[in-house]
């Protein structure tokens, strides 16, 4: 017999699909709380957020699995913490929803829909003809599920799409891939930059001066992926000089953005406030109740993260 314990602020909604799923010898315990996780060895396997999962980790003296419900699992990552346990992730599940993300913004630009609506609000026909995405250049930082979801959008539309990886180079709908020292060729030409990297210690600033410099002055920055990944004081000043069109932010290196923060005052930037792809039950119960499934048949479990890696 297995002991669940949901630790989400969703944790009735997940209680009720994992429920639904009438999984074998599974108990299933659940609470938005976790100060009211006392010191145990009740349960074994553990679904939810790992901002709330880190504050009971030591209290989960018999832990053997955790589901996050994030793709990102930062917080128990910190090398302080325990390591002697299984940790899965959510992959697979917000590339739909990251490619409404980015592809609503860049409809919007090329539309001319922000302008379009001014023109309405002060009564003036704007006759002006909007652009269209087919032939553009999109560069994706990052092509793992998520980025490879927008790939395959990218082509929908007819883009050529480059793709700067860590190695891989398995997605079809990548046009042209780039790695390493390879920054500054991969940023030529592009009309838009989205970073969907991880946090780790290898993509902290990867997007710099340098990266930045690289781009077109035509250039607009998408970051729906980690706040680590950029030098925000870079990127404010390649907005504020003109070397960079715009920027569409939803993750920031500090969270909520504090209110006197520069970049709420940077010209030609849209912030979003890390709404990009919530999480959502719905969502993220199948991917625990498939690896459930294969944890009890002795099947390696899906989207196993690397403490080390971080990813």
């Amino acid at each position: 017999m297995h002991r669940l314990l949901i630790l989400s602020k969703h944790a009735d909604d997940y209680a009720r699909l994992v429920s639904a799923a009438h999984l074998p010898d599974l108990a299933i315990a659940s609470s938005a709380d976790p100060a009211t996780v006392a010191s145990s060895d009740a349960y074994d396997v553990v679904l939810g957020e790992p901002s709330l999962i880190r504050q009971a980790l030591p209290r989960l003296t018999a832990l053997c699995w955790v589901q996050a419900t994030w793709a990102g699992v930062e917080p128990l990552l910190d090398p302080s913490l325990r390591r002697d346990y299984l940790l899965t992730n959510a992959r697979g599940v917000f590339g739909s929803r990251m490619s409404e993300y980015v592809f609503g913004y860049l409809l919007a630009r090329e539309r001319k829909i922000f302008e379009k609506r001014a023109s309405q609000a002060a009564g003036n026909w704007d006759p002006a003809h909007p652009g269209m995405l087919r032939g553009k250049q999109i560069g994706l930082l990052g092509v793992g599920s998520i980025g490879a979801a927008l790939a395959r959008t990218a082509k929908h539309f007819g883009m050529r799409v480059k793709g700067y990886t860590r190695g891989s180079e398995g997605c079809p709908d990548v046009d042209a891939y780039f790695h390493g020292d390879d920054r500054a060729a991969f940023a030529a030409d592009l009309d838009y930059l989205v970073s969907i990297m991880p946090n780790t210690a290898a993509t902290t600033h990867l997007v710099d001066a340098a990266l930045l410099a690289a781009l077109p002055p035509r250039a607009v920055f998408v970051n729906p992926g980690r706040g680590s990944v950029v030098d925000e004081a870079a990127l404010a000043d390649a907005l504020q000089s003109g070397r960079l069109a715009a920027a569409v932010l939803d993750v920031f290196q500090q969270e909520p953005l504090p209110k006197d923060h520069f970049l709420w005052r940077t010209p030609n930037v849209l912030i979003t406030s890390h709404t990009a792809a919530l999480s959502v039950p719905e969502d993220i119960a199948p991917v625990f109740i498939d690896n459930y499934r294969r944890l009890v048949a002795g099947q390696p479990l899906r989207y196993q993260v690397d403490f080390e890696a971080g990813y």
